[in-house]
């Protein structure tokens, strides 16, 4: 279903013209042709492209599928737009994000540069509206373009926590139905969290002015991000000086807005490309096929890095800020498929040891292969400005090579769990495109429970009921720890794989960390400390419930059973 609303080409009267494989051939074909001009075979690369996507071993964001090979294809999903504090800056930047919307992709704005609420125009004499009014309007106008012509568009607002109007931004998504095109983050620094720590009040400051605008006591203020979090999900913070201290252009200006989903943060006009491996193809006895992942890790970033130069850029300052950096974002899903496959618990240490080793690897084959193409086909522009000469590095095709994405739709197609998130349940409904609910059941936990007979046939029905096997006592223990659910992990071993992997990723990790509906504030309070501590770029954090229409449920009565392959 999902290849059938959103991936397949159709005619003007809407008929499907594109079976899967011919989806497959169009996207590896559009991509190889780069290599003509830097002297390779291109026919060799379409051969090997197509292989690692029939396989389903690694799968390119939602545009490239989209539109790869068509005319004016628009191939990336990640941008980030500046926003200034005057009109024409304003729309301008609305303009540009319906067009990036309409072409399937995604827009991060930062709004920290609009004065606030009613503060003076000097030109007419009037008061402003401040930045959440054009949030609003931002959000209205997303709702009325779809992302491709197939799907809605998305956004991330970032807000920085010394900006005036900071307090209405925490609370905007404790009104129903505002804003629910944006995620939105609080852009935090450590100036905040060392007066947090000193008990101590924090400066507002009026971003025209550079001056002070209010002084609050910072617990109060982190205690509104918390109860907010808490109730609707929103905001999440983004760590805006530890994702400095990693930028690695600096020369460039500093980075202060993230994609939709905070996996990749750039900076003003930047695009990036995405790509992801499914780790579930690579378990091999009790490890992973080390040498047959990084043979597709390479390819991988070959593949993206012609996506940069197959890509119609929709603005001229978008494409000259993404070929002058080059990023690229490469990353991996199926993660819980890979550890029940070989044996280990995701909330176990040898989880959290196998997922540090993945990130690692992937990173060093992504950026050596990055290296190579360096040195055959050029460095990105801005690399002798950067971070990575004085790191040791000659040449460097790509300034960041890995992130982690949540690949929301392409697990679905790949028919793996998303990123590096545990199993939401083993048995869950999803709401689909014409809102009904579709029972699915995790298939490897079928396969199991199938194998055990009518040991398997009671816990089956248990499972319907529960949507998790861990409290299925009758069960082999071995199996029930295999498989534990997002529910069941305690959130400070969320954190840790999230960590685990940001360790040693280039850009940022997009992941939840799930609550259950009667976790108290204080919990949330605590994972955003932790997430601090353990240095990552950003976080986000979901209560099960909280929030109207969620995607995906827990087995209700009364839903139908259909296949994971059929589900959106």
């Amino acid at each position: 279903m999902v290849l059938r609303e959103r991936y397949l080409r159709r005619d003007e009267a809407g008929r499907l013209i594109e079976d899967p494989r011919g989806m497959l051939e169009r996207v590896a074909s559009a991509i190889a042709a780069p290599a003509r001009q830097f002297g390779d075979d291109a026919s060799y690369w379409e051969a090997r492209f197509l292989d690692r996507l029939e396989k389903l071993e690694f799968l390119p964001n939602s545009p490239t599928l989209m539109n790869a090979g068509l005319s004016g294809g628009q191939l990336a999903a990640c941008f980030v737009l500046p926003i200034e504090d005057d009109l024409d800056s304003i729309f301008a930047a609305l303009s540009r994000t319906a067009r990036i919307h309409q072409s399937g992709g995604g827009t991060g704005f930062s709004f920290g540069a609009l004065r606030p609420e009613e503060d003076r125009v000097r030109s007419t004499g009037g008061i402003t509206s401040g930045p959440l009014s054009f949030m609003d309007l931002f959000d209205h106008a997303t709702a009325v373009i779809r992302q491709g012509g197939r799907r809605r568009g998305a956004n991330m607002a970032v807000l920085q926590i010394d900006h005036p109007d900071i307090e209405a931004f925490i609370n905007a998504k404790r009104t129903p139905g505002r804003l629910e095109n944006f995620n939105l983050s609080v852009g935090v620094n450590d100036a905040f969290f060392e007066a947090l720590a000193g008990h101590g009040p924090f400066s507002l400051r009026n971003p025209r002015t550079g001056r002070v605008a209010q002084a609050v006591e910072s617990e109060a203020l982190f205690d509104s991000i918390v109860q907010a979090a808490w109730t609707t999900g929103d905001p999440g913070l983004l760590f805006l000086d530890e994702i400095n201290r990693h930028n690695s252009t600096p020369c460039l200006g500093r980075i202060e807005a993230t994609n939709p989903c905070g996996e990749q943060p750039l900076l003003p006009y930047e695009s990036c490309t995405l790509g992801s491996i499914n780790l579930a193809k690579f378990a091999s006895g009790r490890d992973l096929d080390w040498n047959r992942f990084g043979s597709v890790v390479r390819d991988a970033v070959v593949f993206l890095d012609n996506v940069i130069e197959t890509n119609c850029y929709p603005f001229r300052e978008i494409e000259a800020a993404t070929r002058r950096t080059r990023k690229i974002g490469l990353g991996v899903m199926g993660l819980s498929e890979l550890f029940a496959a070989i044996g280990i618990a995701y909330d176990s240490a040898e989880g959290l040891a196998l997922g540090s080793r993945i990130a690692k690897f992937l990173t060093s084959e992504a950026r050596a292969a990055s290296a190579l193409l360096g040195e055959k086909r050029g460095s990105f522009p801005a690399f002798y400005d950067s971070v990575w000469p004085r790191r040791g590095f000659s040449a460097l095709r790509n300034a960041t090579v890995t992130c982690v994405a949540p690949t929301g739709t392409i697990s679905l197609v790949a028919g793996c769990s998303s990123g590096i998130e545990p199993f939401f349940a083993l048995a869950f409904t999803r709401r689909v495109l014409d809102g009904r609910l579709l029972l699915e059941i995790n298939p490897m936990v079928r396969a199991e429970l199938s194998r055990l007979g009518q040991e398997g046939e009671a816990a089956l029905q248990e499972l319907h009921t529960h949507g998790s096997i861990r409290q299925i006592e009758h069960l082999p223990e071995e199996l029930r720890r295999r498989f534990p659910i997002a529910l069941e992990i305690e959130p400070e071993l969320h954190l840790h794989m999230q960590a685990a992997f940001q360790a040693s990723v280039d850009a940022a990790v997009s992941k939840t960390v799930n609550f259950p509906n009667h976790a108290p504030a204080s919990a949330v309070r605590d994972v955003f400390l932790l997430a601090r501590k353990l240095r990552l770029k950003g976080i986000t954090v979901y209560r099960y419930g909280s929030r109207r229409g969620q995607t995906l449920s827990l087995v209700d009565e009364g839903v139908r059973h259909d296949c994971r392959e059929c589900a959106v």
